[in-house]
């Protein structure tokens, strides 16, 4: 073993250039000389030298000096390799293996194809040269995946990007790809052959390929029309995944049946743009001219995802290309499309909307798969991006009431416009809900008509980021950019797109870009600001028209068959606009993107169910709710929490509530009766000031949590209470999806504090205050909206009321006649209700009538702040027990309304100023002359009950008191309605706040004083 250790170490210092034969004879002379014992080190880095080979070794030594061909050729390449100079570690060779190499370990044969003759390996050491051109293919390699598609063909017209199609295969890469990898490698290197590294898939089932090929295939999967951004993914998975979808040889070939069909979907898009133009040359369209190849690849999506199990497409859309998508994908009656043309008057309710806005639904069947399938537009504003949250939410809801909990069956597509999707701040943040637990839809499929410009401006103006697409590299979703001019590689992106959601649950893009053959609409002259690439698109010829002549010479088709299928759609559209001119009336019911199967049918349009409920239910709920975790000694609660339980516990003692028991009650009741209910928003698990708690957290286990109200009865409703994104504009447009699918089922959001509602203004303007009289679609959204003046400054203090109110839909002028069913009939006229609850009570009440009701509103509360904890602002169980019901107006129950002829005085007001009210009416003595009613539904106006107030106290003047500026909160909505009830008999008073353009003052004395002066108004006689 000494001699072997010796032999290792004389091995390790043997001159390289020493001949074989005089190293032999310096080996046997050191070794007789007894060498002195080598390091440590040495002998550690040798693999095989230990106690129970080293014999073994001397063995193979002495055989081999004896003759090299009598020992394996393994033993002579190491004996070879010391002799040449190699250090410790570095002799010793692995044969050659089966198996998978090891981890940071590479094959030699990898070096270079040519290392695998026994001749080279035994008789020449590997060059430095060898290596570094091995590492510099590898570094080519992920240079063309990283940067492939800078260089890539993706520009129709050739302006924006370096077109390789031209290129010779043996002239060097783009710079921009390979950098300063080709700065070692020429022209002379490109026959060379090299072993392919496991990172890319380009040999197919070649394991070596000559650098020209290997160049000429990475060209061809990444640099020719289809740009793949996919290498800032972390998943090595997934980016192999990607590689073998692109670099595999023959991955994009086509059937001539698949072109057959490619072309006649591309003929019904062009033909249905064309026939459009011809007909309605005047009309406001915004056409897919330049785009055409949109129809194709939606449809391409939708038979791939539906061969792998999806069933129902939720999807959205900006206007260009609508009425193409509704026709050709959706299927939509070609009729009901030109009758929108014609300028008909509406046969049923609603104002309608433009027809590039308007949504739709239909069931069909897949004609490739032979499956049915569902498909829903969804109808939204020129707000382009805005409808992506509210996709995602009514996917998402989809999936929830479909038991589809990872996305299989449930499938969101978004469409967008290039300028948009990177200018508009809403497609950032419903980005960041894609991988949510309570707001993943498992997976968008993004397409993106990327005309290379918004309007009049040009990307250069529009964005800092070289494509318009990188927002979402935020998500890791891959980015396949692709020449809408090429339609078999966009064919191909789609299938692609269609298996990385089936396969990964994420997000994907597909950019499609094209060009805009008109302007902005077809009305519009684009040459006043863009000649250049308008002089070019005219002198394009269209997709339709490149792809036939390529079948054609292909032999797929002919051009006889070709023109045979543009005349038959050619039929289609004009039996279809010959039908559309025998209609007198459109109908906006035509348009419904989220219809309710079932649930107006039976039911009297002017009846609401009970909200009252049996004691027995109150007492059940209030006491799970107010108690600890069934396994209470296994889960330890904050003892702070603890002590709010035990306050609840007290509170069902005494049969009473507070704001949160309210709450809580009502929601309770709901999931017993199998409503299902939802609570998003910010801290909302939490609630913002403290008071609900509705998860309790184990302050010892990560993650351990209980819900008390999802643990109410066995079966029960699903209860989802869920903290949301620090967004507004996206929380609420998903929620509000959410709401529109399923009518049975109370969706709620909540903004941290009123006023950040504005942040989310476009889907409270164009979606759910008009939605209903647009697009004939209801919702029973809920919005909690904390409001109050209570010095905590200008951005948390008012929910402004005011613009709510401005926006509802009843007249001021016009006195309603009073009827038994006056305020159902009210709800059902109004776009939605306004409320300012001040009792737990009708908090739990008004929740609950949103499902009593036989139709749906959105409900818009202004919810307290300090109320939750003020101890008069409790309600008994008697005020939600069976018989009991929601109070648009509590009266005056105290000493003034037991002698109304001695009243001076009758105050309205609404929300938490009622309590400053009756405690300064108390201590000013003032009880018995002045007589304070709540107004705690302000819209509809209770034009009925404000009259009998009035009429009342027939002695009294009249004021409404408001804590809010005059310029704002409900003072300019109700003193209209007052006088119209009162037919402007009677003067009405203003005590409040004055005029400001801030909502409240940041300075606590300020308020203070401004809250004493108020007061002092309203109760001075």
């Amino acid at each position: 073993m000494n001699r072997a250790r010796a032999m290792s170490y004389l091995l390790s210092r043997a001159s390289p250039g020493m001949p074989l034969g005089a190293s032999r004879a310096w080996l046997i002379g050191a070794t007789r000389s007894k060498a002195s014992a080598p390091p440590s080190a040495a002998l550690a880095a040798e693999p095989f030298l230990n106690g129970s080979s080293s014999n073994y070794v001397e063995e193979m030594y002495t055989a081999w000096l004896s003759d090299p061909k009598s020992v394996h050729q393994s033993w002579d390449t190491f004996f070879r390799n010391a002799v040449s100079g190699a250090r410790p570690g570095e002799a010793y060779t692995a044969p050659p293996s089966l198996a998978e190499p090891q981890a940071n370990h590479v094959p030699l044969t990898s070096l270079a194809p040519a290392l695998a003759s026994p001749q080279m390996v035994s008789d020449a050491p590997i060059s430095d040269k060898v290596i570094d051109d091995h590492l510099a293919v590898q570094g080519i390699i992920r240079a063309y995946q990283a940067r492939g598609h800078l260089v890539a063909a993706l520009d129709p017209l050739g302006i924006d990007r370096e077109a390789l199609s031209e290129r010779h295969p043996t002239t060097l890469p783009s710079k921009t790809v390979v950098r300063n990898y080709f700065d070692y490698i020429g022209e002379s290197d490109m026959e060379r052959s090299f072993k392919l590294p496991l990172s890319t898939f380009v040999g197919g089932s070649e394991t070596t390929l000559p650098l020209k090929e290997i160049i000429k295939r990475l060209e061809d999967a990444y640099c020719r029309s289809i740009g793949v951004e996919f290498m800032f993914i972390n998943s090595l998975e997934q980016c192999n995944w990607i590689r073998q979808k692109f670099e595999t040889p023959g991955i994009m070939y086509m059937s001539a049946q698949e072109k057959r069909l490619l072309l006649a979907r591309l003929t019904r898009s062009h033909g249905f743009e064309a026939f459009l133009a011809r007909k309605f040359s005047s009309e406001k369209r915004f056409g897919l001219e330049g785009c055409e190849i949109l129809i194709p690849a939606m449809k391409q999506v939708i038979d791939r995802s539906t061969s792998l199990g999806v069933e129902s497409f939720v999807m959205g859309m900006p206007h260009r290309g609508r009425l193409n998508v509704l026709s050709n994908v959706c299927r939509k009656p070609l009729e009901h499309i030109f009758c929108q043309f014609a300028g008909l008057d509406t046969g049923d309710e609603g104002s309608g909307d433009v027809k590039y806005h308007l949504g739709t639904y239909v069931e069909r069947l897949n004609r490739v798969t032979n499956k049915n399938i569902r498909l829903a537009i969804v109808a939204n504003p020129s707000h382009l991006e805005a409808v992506n949250p509210v996709v995602q939410g009514k996917t998402r809801a989809e999936q929830f009431y479909h038991g589809d909990s990872e996305g299989n069956k449930v499938l969101s597509v978004l469409l967008h416009g290039d300028a948009a999707f990177s200018g508009q701040g809403i497609v950032y943040e419903t980005f960041h809900l894609s991988e949510l637990p309570q707001y993943t839809t498992h997976g968008t499929i993004h397409v993106v008509v990327n005309n290379q410009i918004g309007f009049t401006t040009d990307p250069r103006m529009s964005r800092s980021s070289p494509y318009c697409t990188d927002v979402a590299r935020v998500v890791n979703a891959p980015i396949f950019h692709v020449n809408a001019d090429d339609p078999e590689a966009v064919m191909h992106v789609c299938n692609v797109a269609a298996d990385w959601r089936h396969t990964f649950h994420k997000d994907v893009v597909i950019d499609l870009v094209c060009y805009r053959r008109n302007g902005h609409n077809e009305i519009d002259e684009p040459m006043f600001t863009q000649p250049l690439m308008y002089n070019r698109i005219r002198k394009l010829k269209p997709c339709i028209d490149l792809y036939s002549d390529k079948l054609v010479s292909e032999g797929v088709v002919t051009k006889e068959e070709a023109k045979e299928v543009r005349d038959k759609y050619e039929k289609i559209l004009e039996e279809a606009f010959a039908a559309a001119k025998m209609e007198t009336r459109v109908f906006n019911k035509h348009w419904i993107d989220s219809p309710w199967s079932g649930f107006f049918e039976g039911k009297d349009p002017l009846r609401a169910s009970p909200t009252g409920i049996h004691e027995d239910t109150i007492t059940h709920i209030c006491r799970r709710f107010s108690s600890a975790p069934p396994n209470a000694s296994d889960f330890v609660i904050h003892r702070g929490l603890q002590r709010i339980l035990n306050a609840r516990m007290e509170m069902v003692k005494e049969r009473t509530i507070d704001w949160a028991m309210g709450e809580a009650v009502a929601f309770g009741s709901l999931l017993k009766e199998g409503i299902h209910v939802r609570l998003s928003g910010q801290d909302v698990e939490r609630g913002t000031f403290s008071h609900r708690h509705h998860i309790l957290h184990h302050q010892k286990v990560d993650k351990s949590q209980y819900n008390a109200l999802a643990h109410l009865y066995p079966d029960q409703a699903p209860y989802t209470v869920c903290n949301s994104s620090l967004s507004e504009y996206a929380v609420l447009g998903f929620e509000l999806g959410f709401s529109m699918t399923n009518p049975n089922a109370l969706v709620i959001w909540e903004a941290q504090f009123g006023d950040f509602h504005n942040t989310a203004q476009c889907i409270i303007d164009q979606f759910i205050a008009s939605g209903q009289s647009k697009w004939i679609r209801q919702t029973g959204l809920v919005l909690l909206l904390p409001h109050g003046m209570e010095g905590m400054g200008p951005e948390h203090s008012s929910a402004r009321l005011e613009r709510f109110l401005q926006m509802t839909s009843d007249d001021p002028d016009i006195l309603p006649a009073f009827s038994s069913d006056f305020a159902i009939r009210q709800l059902s006229d109004i776009n939605w209700i306004v409320a300012s609850c001040s009792t737990p009570a009708n908090l739990f009440h008004i929740l609950r009538r949103q499902i009593a009701l036989p139709f749906r509103k959105p409900l818009i509360l202004m919810t307290p702040k300090s109320l939750l904890r003020h101890p008069e602002a409790k309600s008994p169980f008697d005020d939600m027990v069976e018989g009991t019901e929601f109070q648009r107006v509590i009266p005056e129950a105290g000493p003034a309304s037991k002698n109304p002829a001695g009243v001076k005085r009758l105050i309205f007001c609404s929300g938490k100023v009622y309590y400053d009210l009756t405690a300064a009416r108390k201590e000013a003595g003032l009880e018995e002359s002045i007589a304070i009613s709540r107004m705690e539904q302000i819209a509809p106006f209770p034009y009925d009950l404000v009259k009998q107030e009035c009429d009342k106290y027939p002695e009294a003047e009249l004021v409404w008191s408001q804590e809010e500026h005059k310029n704002m909160g409900a003072w300019s909505y109700i003193q209209p309605r007052i006088a119209t009830a009162l037919n402007c008999e009677k003067h009405l008073m203003y005590a409040g706040r004055p005029v400001s353009a801030s909502p409240a003052t940041g300075n606590k004395k300020t308020h203070l004083r401004e809250l004493k002066n108020l007061l002092e108004d309203a109760l001075a006689l």
